[in-house]
């Protein structure tokens, strides 16, 4: 089957759609049906071909290309979501309820409107969304989302300089796990290893693949070794220069090449 990737906030998910017979490039604005109602989408990368066992669900079909009309309306949209954030704060605090407003973003036709929060706990919102019905008289949808997604909603400064990667490009998130900073004897410090959402570094996951394939056939720290010089225990690792550290019994120590360690009784 023939689909197009179409992704609709820069850096979010991107969602199969059938080309619906239209010759589709890169970049180009296309305006949807979704379970929210009509959006605005752009299509991301060429059109491409896949077998129904990587579809999870029914894929919708293009409704048309966005035509200049559809693209002004969107971004008028767009200049309406700052008010639509600061009337649902002042309406949150009125109703006393313990929630983070993040963003809010309206459909293309104005039908509906999206409001995402952050909070702790389940939150009973049902006051607001008629509070908010009152302002906007429109559909009104509350969505709750992760200490992730919230991050990468309002964006931020990563530990390495640079705007985080959730925000400019990483359209979802992978698991990352404490396993994956021990295998790349990554300090173990909860503020170095975390992100401003409070998870794990995303980042953790781009090289873990690449630590896992050199961490073969290396030995654990303090594991007992054989080398030219005799035997003895290893007390640092070196992964990218591929070379151990070995401690006698006379408390000198030694750095090998991997291929000069042989490991005792160690299952492959």
């Amino acid at each position: 089957m023939q689909v197009c990737e179409v992704q609709f906030r820069q850096a979010g998910k991107r969602y199969y759609f059938s080309p619906n017979g239209y010759q589709l490039n890169h970049g180009v604005f296309v305006v949807v049906e979704t379970v929210r109602g009509i959006e605005l989408g752009k299509v991301m990368g060429d059109l491409k071909e896949v077998v129904d066992e990587q579809l999870n669900n029914e894929v919708k079909s293009i409704l048309r290309i966005a035509t200049p009309e559809d693209i002004e309306e969107s971004k008028y949209n767009t200049t309406l979501e700052e008010e639509v954030v600061n009337t649902t704060k002042v309406l949150v605090k009125q109703n006393e309820l313990e929630m983070k407003v993040l963003a809010g973003e309206y459909t293309l036709d104005r039908d509906r409107l999206v409001i995402y929060f952050e909070a702790d706990s389940r939150v009973d919102f049902r006051q607001l969304v008629k509070d908010l019905n009152e302002v906007y008289k429109t559909r009104i949808e509350l969505r709750q989302v992760g200490s992730r997604d919230g991050a990468k909603f309002i964006g931020s400064i990563g530990p390495c300089g640079l705007i985080t990667c959730c925000t400019t490009y990483l359209g979802t998130f992978e698991n990352v796990s404490i396993k994956m900073a021990k295998n790349q004897n990554l300090s173990l410090n909860p503020q170095k290893i975390s992100g401003t959402c409070g998870k794990l570094l995303c980042c953790i996951k781009y090289e873990n693949e690449a630590y896992e394939e050199l961490r073969e056939n290396m030995p654990d720290m303090n594991e007992i070794v054989d080398t030219p010089d005799g035997s003895g225990k290893v007390i640092s690792i070196q992964l990218i220069k591929r070379q151990v550290r070995v401690l006698f019994p006379d408390d000198s120590a030694e750095t090998y090449n991997i291929a000069e360690v042989k490991r005792r009784d160690h299952k492959k």
